[in-house]
């Protein structure tokens, strides 16, 4: 039994009292550990000595490490270096001990990944494999290569998954790999089974697990958290293989399009209705981000300043960022205009980047990279904007202001027959229950329960096409500063079974359908949402 990356031997000295338990153990050659940190290593021997237990353990690289023969088991944690860290040689060499096994991993993979994988090279014929792993397994583009190995190289994959944040210190929600049935030629399985507990505590009680096959082996393993065939057949996606039966109304009644009965989705891509791109980084934002307030106190005028979306997203909650809107913000001390002077700086424009100077703003890595360093670098002035970090949900907020943005969230680029409905009707279109669950499938769970969409995955997010918008598009204008009323009393739930009703949601998938739908999405957002109270 193999502990890569042991650390202190938490898991070792775990399987040494199973061993014992089993009535096992005593020889040093079942437990190996490897380890690049010696302090850490010395530590592990001396508690396993005081444990009683035998094991073999080195200090070194785990892509480095030779095991004297095959393992029955590789167990562990593996370490998690995000892409950003994880580079030069040694993420050259994880990347080709990725690749001896057949997995072409990209710079954008995070350290767990090609250590995930290259732990199986360690494995003899029908071993197994015991990995304490990143959710983000489930869902990352760059994992799509080692969901497909797992799938690939096992004969039963099992994850388990929990609703609660189960250890105090670590951000990133957590899943429980258990593989077996090793072998390096396959064939391997076209399913895995999936056990959803509250905490560890439920470790202990036994729990029937469910089953769930992907189209393709290195698809998304998000959607087996929830069952949702209505949601399939709307947006023209894989129905759940999750033991729960289709609707009888999903069943029988056929897609329609705006035009008549045939195969086309009522829900496409978010990708169809424009382009998404990000937003300008300033580099620091407290210096480049100004309240009207601040602006007028250090005497800037119009040349030197640019209306702006101020940073973050609460504001952008009620579907159309007019105006008056932003006026409101600006008096309540939001920042609401961006230094960026487009040509020569007015004479308090010329104090204050002076002022930035002296307190090395002009020092911070975005800044010192350009020239001169006090321009900020924008995008086009988007249509639209999408929400990066979000609660409750993912929301779409038409730009009538017309006011520049920064990374805090994502602007989309209207297409011309997009434009043609109005960036509001769209805005409040994208509120369907649909796109909510969307939103929870192709996001990802951040820190605090946060829901996360990177730009690619927000070209994903299911909404309804355009002919569809087009042909409810009077009665979503109308609804419109109702629906505005209601966000802004927090009534999402109401809003969005409002715009199911107008879009006729309920007459594709029936009633039972779109309950499903929306207990389906209730039921993820409900369990991102409680990794926000900690251990339990």
């Amino acid at each position: 039994m193999l502990e890569p990356s042991c650390g202190e031997a938490v898991f070792l000295r775990a399987a040494a009292a199973r061993l014992s338990e089993l009535g096992g153990g005593g020889q040093e050659s079942q437990l190996v550990g490897v380890d690049l940190d010696a302090a850490s290593v010395d530590r592990a021997r001396r508690l396993l000595e005081a444990d009683g237990t035998q094991a073999r353990l080195s200090v070194g690289d785990f892509f480095d490490f030779l095991a004297p023969a095959p393992v029955q088991a590789v167990i562990g944690n593996p370490p998690y270096i995000r892409y950003q860290d994880f580079r030069g040689p040694s993420r050259l060499k994880a990347q080709r001990a990725a690749l001896a096994q057949g997995v072409r991993l990209t710079n954008l993979a995070s350290s767990w990944a090609a250590f995930t994988v290259h732990a199986t090279s360690f494995l003899a014929e029908g071993g197994r494999l015991g990995l304490v792993l990143p959710a983000e397994l489930l869902s990352v583009n760059y994992a799509a290569e080692v969901r497909e190995y797992l799938l690939r190289s096992f004969t039963a994959v099992r994850l388990v998954l929990f609703t609660q944040r189960v250890f105090p210190d670590v951000q990133e929600e957590v899943v429980l790999l258990l593989a077996e049935g090793f072998s390096h030629h396959g064939p391997g399985v076209d399913h895995f089974e999936l056990v959803q507990l509250a905490n560890l505590a439920a470790l202990e009680c036994s729990s029937e697990p469910s089953t769930w096959r992907p189209q393709r082996r290195g698809d998304r393993w998000t959607p087996a958290l929830a069952s949702s065939p209505a949601y399939a057949l709307l947006t023209g996606g894989q129905a759940s293989t999750l033991p729960a039966a289709q609707p009888a109304q999903a069943r029988q009644v056929p897609v329609m399009t705006p035009e008549g009965p045939d195969a086309t989705p009522l829900f496409g891509e978010l990708s169809t209705w424009g382009r998404i791109a990000l937003g300008g980084v300033s580099g620091a934002n407290h210096f480049f981000a100004l309240s009207p307030q601040r602006a007028k106190q250090e005497g800037l005028r119009k040349q030197d300043l640019l209306p702006l979306s101020p940073p973050g997203s609460t504001h952008l909650r009620s579907l159309v960022l007019d105006d008056h809107a932003l006026a409101a913000l600006g008096r309540s001390g939001a920042r609401t205009l961006l230094f960026s002077p487009a040509g020569r700086p007015s004479a308090a424009g010329r104090r204050y980047i002076v002022a930035g100077e002296a307190t090395g703003v002009h020092q911070a890595y975005k800044c010192r990279v350009r020239s001169p360093w006090w321009r900020v670098p924008l995008p086009e002035v988007a249509d639209l904007f999408v929400t990066y970090m979000n609660n409750e949900a993912v929301a779409l907020c038409a730009n009538e202001a017309r006011v520049h943005h920064l990374n805090s969230v994502h602007g989309l680029y209207l297409t011309e027959e997009a434009k043609g409905i109005g960036a509001p009707v769209l805005a409040l279109a994208a509120s369907s229950s649909v796109t909510a669950l969307s939103a929870e499938l192709v996001g990802r769970s951040y820190g605090g329960g946060l829901l996360k969409l990177e730009p690619r995955e927000a070209a994903r997010l299911a909404v309804p096409a355009l002919a569809l918008v087009r042909r409810h598009r009077e009665e979503l204008a109308a609804f419109l500063p109702q629906a505005r009323r209601l966000l802004a009393q927090a009534q999402h739930g109401q809003v969005r079974e409002q715009v199911d009703a107008i879009l006729g949601l309920a007459d594709v998938v029936g009633a039972q359908g779109l309950e499903e739908l929306r207990s389906a999405h209730h039921q993820l957002a409900t369990r991102r949402r409680s990794r926000a109270k900690g251990p339990q």
